[in-house]
């Protein structure tokens, strides 16, 4: 299996309010950029759309260590989502996002590691640069996609 680490971060503008993500992949020294991002969104929303669009990215199955600053993201995958699905995503924020994310997961080995954000971490600050900029245009309201 191919080792890919998966760097991501999500922003919204206002909680909710316009929103962005940006994902970088990378695998042995490449790096491909993914982002994107929603007129009307939260914070987590976008956190877990940056995951989710990174592993969409992925043609086969691989070892992936995502890379996040968000605690709701990295502690979900890792600690919380078992539970969840045992309770069918009852009384779960976003079970719409966290059942793509199982969707998109399946083929992978995924392991979730949390860093801390604005720490100097470079390709966290540049995730978060790329989230800021795509909520920037919804805000800006000149966003065409």
């Amino acid at each position: 299996m191919k080792a890919i680490t998966l760097f991501c971060d999500g922003s919204a503008l206002g909680n909710p309010g316009p929103g962005g993500y940006g994902a970088i992949l990378r695998y042995n020294g490449v790096e491909r950029i993914i982002s994107g991002g929603e007129p009307h969104t939260t914070n987590n929303r976008m956190e877990l759309r940056a995951v989710i669009e990174g592993l969409r990215a992925l043609k086969e199955p691989c070892d992936v260590e995502i890379v996040s600053d968000s605690s709701y993201v990295t502690k979900g995958i890792g600690e919380w989502l078992e539970a969840w699905v045992k309770r069918r995503f009852a009384k779960v924020k976003n079970p719409d996002l966290w059942q793509e994310y199982l969707h998109v997961s399946q083929p992978h080995r995924i392991k979730a590691t949390w860093v801390r954000g604005h720490d100097g971490h470079a390709e966290n600050e540049r995730c978060d640069e790329i989230a800021r900029g795509e909520a920037e245009k919804f805000k800006r309201g000149n966003h065409h996609g």
